[in-house]
């Protein structure tokens, strides 16, 4: 379900104050518990024409390595957490969900337009209307020119499960 007026200040159900459930599970394309770089790699391909500038193997590897602390190749959701904000710093350089972030901004503007997040929710799967489009980019603190990517996160953290 994607948020619209209604839903977008329900509380958070976690007591960490940091909910990225929903974002490991759109990277977690095999629904198995655990990111791989297979699940990276569907999850490019699916806003990748070949022209990332990188090389994609490299930066999944990266990714990978930046966050599996028991180093079994799988990124677990808990490492997942750690990486976005378990720390509570802002996420910076390689940062899984900044790279994410990029693959998303098709156009480098960075920001997510109502175009980059259209495309996105079709690709996972998620049925999404223009006006669930625009509750989301509110809900991220965005405007007509999209959301940034501390929007993203705030997006992301919302529990669209019920």
């Amino acid at each position: 379900m994607c948020p619209s007026e209604r839903n977008l200040s329900r509380p958070e159900k976690t007591s960490s104050g940091s909910d990225f459930r929903s974002a490991f599970e759109v990277l977690d394309a095999d629904r198995d518990g655990k990111i791989s770089r297979e699940d990276l790699r569907r999850f490019y391909a699916g806003f990748s024409n070949g022209n990332t500038g990188f090389d994609d193997e490299e930066m999944i590897g990266t990714m990978i390595s930046l966050a599996d602390l028991n180093r079994d190749g799988l990124v677990e959701y808990e490492e997942f957490e750690r990486v976005l904000g378990g720390s509570k710093k802002k996420v910076s350089g390689f940062g899984v969900m900044e790279d994410v972030f990029k693959v998303m901004d098709k156009d480098g503007d960075g920001r997510l337009s109502h175009d980059d997040l259209k495309s996105y929710m079709n690709w996972a799967g998620f049925s999404a209307s223009d006006e669930d489009i625009k509750a989301m980019i509110r809900l991220g603190g965005g405007d007509e020119k999209g959301v940034s990517f501390d929007g993203l996160l705030k997006i992301l953290a919302v529990d669209f499960a019920g």
